[in-house]
C-alpha cells in the first residue's frame, strides 16, 4: 500500500523528478569539464615557465659576446719617413709595421723596404721610420741582443736585435746598455726636437750622455 503511494506521487510528479535529475546531470558535466580545463592550463604554464631558462642562457651568451668585443683595444701609432701619408693613426693592438705602411698609403718609390720588419708587432707610442735608399739608418745593437758566429768565426749581431735610435720607443730604448727610461726619454725628446742622428756619436749633444755612456753602446 505504501509503495504504490510512492508510485502514484513519482508519476503525478514526473517531469519535476525527471528535471531535478536533469540539472545534477548538467551540473556534475559542467563541474568535470572545468576541472579538466585548470589541469590543462597547469600544464601550459608549466610548458612556458620550463623555456625561461633557455632565454636566459641566450641573454648571457649575448653579453659574454658583447663584453669580448668590448676588451678589444687600440693603440696610437707614429709613422715617418718615406710614406705616402705619414701620421698617427689607432690601430688594432695585435698590428703588425706591415698593417700600419699600409694605412699610410704604402711606401713611397724612394723607400728602403730592408729599413722596417713588416712583420714586427706594433706597441703603443711606437714610432716607425722608413728610410728612403741611402738614407744612414743609425743602429746600435741591443743589450739583450744574441750573438752568433759568421763565416770567419767571428761574433756577430743579428740585425733583428738591432735598435734604431731614431725610430725606437721608450721600451726599445731602454733595452740599450746604460740607458734607463729618463735617458730614453731624453733621446725621444731630442729627435723631436733637432730631428734623427745621424751617428751614434750624436747622442753627446743629449743631456745626459757622455763618452763612457756612448762607448758602452
Amino acid at each position: 500500500m505504501y509503495v504504490k503511494m510512492i508510485i502514484e506521487q513519482v508519476k503525478e510528479h514526473f517531469k519535476l523528478v525527471l528535471g531535478v535529475a536533469l540539472v545534477l546531470i548538467l551540473v556534475v558535466f559542467f563541474y568535470l569539464r572545468n576541472t579538466r580545463n585548470d589541469m590543462e592550463g597547469t600544464v601550459v604554464l608549466t610548458d612556458k615557465s620550463a623555456m625561461t631558462p633557455k632565454v636566459e642562457k641566450s641573454t648571457v651568451k649575448q653579453s659574454s659576446e658583447s663584453q669580448k668585443s668590448e676588451t678589444k683595444q687600440h693603440i696610437m701609432v707614429d709613422i715617418k719617413g718615406a710614406v705616402k701619408k705619414p701620421a698617427v693613426y689607432q690601430v688594432d693592438s695585435h698590428a703588425r709595421v706591415g698593417d700600419v705602411i699600409a694605412l699610410a698609403g704604402g711606401m713611397t718609390s724612394q723607400a728602403d723596404n730592408k729599413s722596417v720588419n713588416l712583420a714586427q708587432k706594433v706597441t703603443d707610442e711606437m714610432i716607425i721610420y722608413v728610410a728612403s735608399i741611402g738614407e744612414n739608418i743609425t743602429v746600435i745593437p741591443s743589450a739583450t741582443a744574441d750573438k752568433t758566429t759568421n763565416e770567419q768565426g767571428k761574433s756577430v749581431t743579428a740585425a733583428s736585435d738591432k735598435v734604431n735610435i731614431n725610430t725606437a720607443d721608450m721600451t726599445q730604448l731602454q733595452s740599450l746598455t746604460g740607458i734607463g727610461a729618463k735617458k730614453a726619454q731624453d733621446i725621444i725628446d731630442y729627435r723631436e726636437q733637432n730631428g734623427p742622428f745621424k751617428t751614434p756619436e750624436d747622442l753627446a749633444n743629449v743631456s745626459g750622455f757622455g763618452e763612457k755612456t756612448i762607448e758602452k753602446l
